[in-house]
C-alpha cells in the first residue's frame, strides 16, 4: 500500500519536467518578440524600485508622495546630466580610442605570438603557436573591412541609446506615482497566501540586491580609477567602469570583468596587465570579504550552484537582461515558497501540566525585623 502512493507522486515528478521546460521555452519567445518593450520596462522598473528609498524618506517630512517624487526625479535628471557633460565624454572618447586601436593592439599581439613562436623553436619548445596566429591574423583583416561600415550604427545606436534613457526616466516616474496602486491590484488577484508573500518577498530581493550590488560596483569604480591612472593603464576610466559594472552578476561578474580588462591590456604589455590583474583581485577581495557581507548579508540563500545555474537559465532566455535579474527572481520565488510553507505549518503550541495532589508552592518565610 505504501509503495503505490509513490507512483502519483512519480507521475506528478516525471510531467512537471517537461511542463516547466514548455513555460521557459515560450516565456523566451515572449521575450524576443517583445525585447525592447521588456527591456525598457524592467530598466525602469529597476530604477524606479532604487528611487523609492529617497521617495520614502522625503516622504517623513511635510511633504506628498507627488512633491517628493517630483524632488527625486529632478535630482537624478540633474545627476544625469552632469554625468552626461562630465563623464559621458570621456568614456565616449576611450571607447571610441579602444575601438579604433584593436586591430592595431591585434597586430602587436600577433608580433609576439611570432617572437615568441620562434623563441620556443630556437630552444626546441614544442611551442606551436603557427595555428593561432593565423586565426589572430584573419580576425584583424575581418575586423578592419568591417569597422568602418560599423560607425554609422554605432552613431544611431547612440541617439536610440539617448531616446530609451529619456524613456526610461519617465516611465520610473511615474511607476513612482502611480506603481504601487497598479502592483496591489495584481496582488490582490491572487490568493492572500501567495500574493502578500509574493510582494514582500520582491520588493526586499529588488531593491536590496540592486542597492548592494550598486554600492559594491561604485566602490570598484571608484577605487580602480585612481589605481589604474597611477600605474598608467590605457583607457583606465573605461576599465574601472567595466569592472564596476561587471559587479551586477553575482559570483561570475566581477572574474569575467578583471579577465576581460586584463586580457585587453595584455595584448599592449604584459607585464602591465600582471599589474593590473593584481590590483583588481586584490580590491575584489577587500570588497568580497569586507564590505559584500555587511551589505548582502545572505539575503537571497540560495546556494552558488543553484545561482550559477540560474544565470545560465536568464542568459538564454533574456540575455544580458535575463543574467542581472534572474538572482532577484530567483530569491523571490524562494522565499515566496518559504513564507507559504511557514502558513502552512501548524502553530506549535506548549501546555503545561499540573498535578491536582501537587501541593501549591510554600511561600518565602518572612524576615523578622528587630525592634
Amino acid at each position: 500500500m505504501r509503495r503505490a502512493g509513490y507512483i502519483p507522486r512519480l507521475l506528478i515528478l516525471g510531467l512537471s519536467g517537461p511542463l516547466i521546460a514548455l513555460n521557459l521555452w515560450i516565456l523566451s519567445q515572449v521575450f524576443r518578440y517583445f525585447e525592447h518593450l521588456i527591456t525598457v520596462l524592467a530598466l525602469a522598473a529597476i530604477l524606479a524600485f532604487l528611487l523609492n528609498y529617497c521617495v520614502r524618506s522625503l516622504e517623513r517630512f511635510p511633504l506628498s508622495r507627488t512633491q517628493a517624487v517630483t524632488i527625486v526625479l529632478l535630482v537624478t535628471l540633474t545627476l544625469l546630466i552632469v554625468l552626461g557633460v562630465t563623464l559621458v565624454p570621456i568614456l565616449t572618447n576611450q571607447l571610441t580610442q579602444l575601438l579604433d586601436n584593436l586591430p592595431n593592439l591585434l597586430e602587436t599581439s600577433s608580433q609576439n605570438l611570432d617572437r615568441l613562436y620562434a623563441w620556443g623553436k630556437a630552444r626546441r619548445l614544442p611551442l606551436d603557436l603557427q595555428e593561432f596566429t593565423n586565426q589572430l591574423s584573419n580576425r584583424i583583416e575581418t575586423y578592419t573591412e568591417t569597422l568602418a561600415s560599423q560607425a554609422l550604427g554605432l552613431a544611431l545606436g547612440t541617439l536610440t541609446g539617448l531616446l530609451n534613457v529619456i524613456l526610461v526616466v519617465v516611465l520610473a516616474f511615474y511607476m513612482l506615482l502611480y506603481g504601487e496602486q497598479m502592483w496591489l491590484g495584481i496582488v490582490n488577484l491572487l490568493p492572500p497566501h501567495i500574493g502578500l508573500p509574493l510582494s514582500e518577498s520582491l520588493r526586499l530581493n529588488f531593491q536590496k540586491f540592486f542597492i548592494s550590488q550598486l554600492l559594491l560596483g561604485l566602490f570598484m569604480f571608484a577605487m580602480l580609477t585612481p589605481v589604474f591612472l597611477a600605474l598608467k593603464a590605457p583607457f583606465a576610466l573605461l576599465f574601472a567602469l567595466l569592472i564596476g559594472a561587471s559587479q551586477l552578476i553575482p559570483i561570475i561578474g566581477a572574474a569575467m570583468g578583471i579577465g576581460l580588462v586584463t586580457l585587453l591590456i595584455m595584448l599592449q604589455d604584459f607585464w602591465l596587465a600582471v599589474q593590473v590583474a593584481i590590483a583588481a583581485v586584490f580590491l575584489q577581495q577587500i570588497k568580497d570579504n569586507l564590505l559584500a557581507p555587511k551589505l548582502m548579508s545572505d539575503f537571497i540563500g540560495l546556494n552558488p550552484l543553484w545561482i550559477f545555474i540560474t544565470l545560465l537559465i536568464g542568459a538564454q532566455m533574456a540575455g544580458l537582461l535575463g543574467v542581472i535579474v534572474a538572482v532577484p527572481i530567483a530569491g523571490t520565488i524562494k522565499g515566496t515558497l518559504e513564507a507559504i510553507r511557514r502558513q502552512r505549518q501548524p502553530p506549535v503550541v506548549t501546555t503545561e501540566v499540573i498535578s491536582l495532589n501537587t501541593p501549591p508552592p510554600s511561600p518565602p518565610p518572612k524576615r523578622r525585623i528587630p525592634d
